[in-house]
């Protein structure tokens, strides 16, 4: 299976589950195909033992009852934090399995404490490489050094470049990590970014989009798909 030749789900759960369930949890992956969502997002970042693990931000405060930050915390210290509702951090393992089970397609994002880009690039890619099951996930990141890292491990995988505000040289950085898709904010997104991603035949994702009308105005515009948090508008 070529994962490139792939074709992209129109709507995307953000961090899981969006509002239904606590960021970058099972339950979220649960939530989100109880309701008829095919397609999840999630961030993945390393511990201090390296395990590539479900968060999304460096530090631990804003999701979990821990404190400090992710790379610097054991896998012992982290897995026996609340992450909101009884749910813990997942790892990336755990994750890719339920998805399996669920027939979920991920887009797995590649978030590395700073310092850790190319640990963080190299790990996700392997274990995705050697362990998903099902379709390929995609995987991108906001980090051109962590894809490129990827991608030098696992070259047949598929990648996507992220940023707020596209810049005009985009298809210069995303040939430099092999990204084959474009990731924006909704509110950033140019109708001359859409129209060269289509001459260039790029699929260009937006997020977060948490209304419906919105998400129609993008998709007539010529994006392919939206990030939401809201499961429960676009189910």
């Amino acid at each position: 299976m070529n994962p490139s030749a792939l074709p992209l789900p129109r709507y995307i759960a953000h961090r899981c589950g969006g509002v239904l369930a606590p960021e970058n949890t099972l339950a979220g992956l649960r939530a989100a195909a109880a309701r008829g969502f095919t397609a999840v997002e999630f961030d993945v970042m390393l511990s201090a033992d390296g395990t590539p693990l479900l968060i999304h931000d460096e530090t631990l405060e804003r999701t979990t009852n821990g404190r400090g930050r992710v790379c610097e915390t054991s896998d012992a210290v982290l897995f026996a934090l609340d992450a909101g509702g009884g749910e813990r951090i997942p790892t990336l393992a755990e994750a890719a399995a339920l998805c399996a089970e669920l027939g979920l397609f991920a887009n797995v994002e590649i978030k590395p404490a700073a310092g850790h880009e190319v640990a963080t690039g190299e790990t996700v890619a392997r274990f995705v490489a050697a362990h998903w099951r099902g379709v390929p996930p995609l995987l991108s990141s906001f980090s051109r050094e962590a894809l490129a890292a990827a991608r030098r491990v696992a070259p047949q995988l598929r990648y996507g470049l992220l940023f707020e505000a596209v810049p005009r040289n985009w298809r210069r950085l995303m040939g430099e990590v092999g990204a084959t898709t474009l990731h924006c904010a909704a509110d950033c997104v140019r109708d001359t970014t859409i129209a060269a991603a289509d001459v260039a035949d790029v699929p260009l994702l937006c997020y977060t989009v948490n209304d419906p009308q919105a998400a129609q105005r993008l998709f007539a515009r010529g994006v392919a798909s939206v990030f939401t948090d809201r499961l429960d508008l676009f189910a």
